[in-house]
């Protein structure tokens, strides 16, 4: 059964988990082009999320990850592509808002082969979407999808910059946090503050190692109970059950795992004053980012803290890229932190509505 095939008797059998549009979710412009690959021989299932193109070919990456339909897939695709709109507009990149999601196929399966599939699958689209690595995927993955296709990057390349970019998503949402911590807990610096970190991934762990230099106390939680037990030994840091996380005795609350962990249920049991994190779409639905508002507590929009990786992808692709530069760059998050508070202090919106605004504005064309 091919692909389009599979998504139509999802839709006819369980009509209740639909996405809220196929073209486009709530409050967002609709996607200008949803592409279905599939590829039998490897069992590759994607799905190629355009979002927009206004600002020039659609960059984001691509995540591999064991979903438990196909529509929750395409559902993480369509969320994830709008915000890469948001976050590359904010980020001033002359590049729109894509994503792309793989389907791990059950049991063993030939990884080269797979992402080979899905390098043509990128090169059908002739430069219209840029691919690099996400959840699941790797700095290998990418380059070994070079023999199918230019359009990928976060690549090591031999004397030029390029590589693995969850350093620069982790120091990017770390400049985050110690400008929130100073804006909104009137704090001069991190020495001593709580700080609830979610998930220890190849960002979250930088970004406790940034957290941990800057003198912050960690509380921690991972599926993995060898990386707490790592981070317990390196950093000191405190260990709660992922369940705990969310509502842990800190003032930073740093969401580094899947999306939506901020929703109706685990919004009123948070105890921190200040989120900031690397997680993707964050907010379950808009509304719960008014409950946040509502309860006093300051939500750092994802796409907004965590552009390090694109703006690190985004200069090797176009050979721009230089170590410090771009670190100096990715820094320049902590200036659109300011401005978003203060944009939020002297207006009457929360800052997920103020930065949605903020960057919508953006998704133009910019001038040559």
């Amino acid at each position: 059964m091919n692909a389009i095939t599979d998504l139509a008797r999802a839709i006819s059998e369980a009509p209740a988990s639909l996405p809220s549009s196929l073209f486009g979710l709530p409050e967002q412009a609709p996607h200008e082009r949803v592409l279905l690959a599939a590829d039998a021989q490897t069992g590759l299932k994607a799905i190629i999320a355009v979002h927009s193109t206004a600002r020039g070919p659609a960059f984001g990456g691509c995540r591999l990850w064991g979903y438990d339909n196909e529509l929750a897939a395409l559902n993480d695709a369509l969320r994830l592509s709008q915000g890469m709109s948001l976050k590359n507009a904010l980020a001033d990149l002359p590049f729109g808002g894509g994503k792309a999601v793989i389907i791990k196929p059950a049991g063993d399966f030939d990884r080269a082969a797979l992402f080979a599939a899905f390098g043509r699958a990128v090169q059908s689209l002739a430069g219209a979407y840029i691919t690099a690595e996400d959840v699941g995927t790797s700095t290998a993955d990418m380059r070994g999808m070079l023999g199918q296709t230019q359009f990928v990057s976060g690549i090591p390349r031999e004397g030029a910059f390029g590589g693995d970019p969850s350093p620069k998503t982790a120091y990017g949402v770390f400049v985050s946090i110690d400008e929130g911590v100073k804006r909104v807990l009137g704090r001069a610096s991190l020495e001593g503050t709580r700080v609830a970190l979610q998930g220890l991934g190849a960002v979250g762990w930088h970004l406790a190692e940034y957290l941990h230099g800057a003198g912050a106390r960690l509380i921690v939680a991972d599926i993995d109970a060898a990386k707490v037990a790592r981070a317990q030994a390196q950093f000191g840091a405190q260990a709660v059950g992922i369940h705990e996380i969310i509502a842990a005795d800190a003032e930073v609350l740093a969401p580094c795992a899947l999306g939506a962990a901020l929703n109706a249920q685990s919004v009123p049991t948070i105890r921190a004053r200040l989120i900031a994190g690397a997680a993707n779409n964050q907010l379950a639905t808009p509304a719960d980012g008014d409950a946040l508002q509502a309860r006093g507590i300051a939500y750092l929009p994802d796409y907004l803290v965590n552009a390090g990786g694109i703006i690190s992808v985004a200069r090797e692709y176009r050979g721009e890229g230089e170590e410090a530069a771009v670190m100096a760059e990715v820094g320049r998050i902590r200036e659109r932190v300011a401005e978003l508070l203060e944009r939020v202090r002297v207006g009457a919106s929360t800052p997920a509505r103020e930065a949605d605004a903020w960057a919508r504005a953006k998704l133009v064309r910019p001038a040559a």
